[in-house]
């Protein structure tokens, strides 16, 4: 998922990166610190891993409501968190 909001304009600044990163840490309806955010070229990348698209879609928007001229690509992928349907069988 890539918005760019702000094509064109100057790579960001060193302190974005942990202002996002701090962002997403504290604010109390995401709360994730499995995310890393990693400069690649002229826009920041937001990885890791959450538990349902629509948490995903949340982390988006919380980052480009506080920071809409900042180019983000988000690559969050999904984790399965319902329970194992067959038994673990170990020997």
């Amino acid at each position: 998922m890539n918005r760019q909001p702000g094509s064109g304009e100057e790579p960001p600044d060193d302190y974005l990166e942990a202002a996002i990163q701090r962002l997403l840490t504290e604010h109390t309806e995401v709360a994730e610190q499995g995310l890393t955010v990693t400069r690649r070229d002229h826009s920041l990348v937001v990885c890791g891993e959450v538990e349902s698209a629509q948490r995903r879609e949340e982390i988006l928007r919380l980052v480009l409501e506080h920071f809409p001229q900042l180019p983000v690509t988000v690559d969050i992928g999904l984790i399965r968190t319902q329970a194992p349907t067959e038994v673990e069988e170990l020997r």
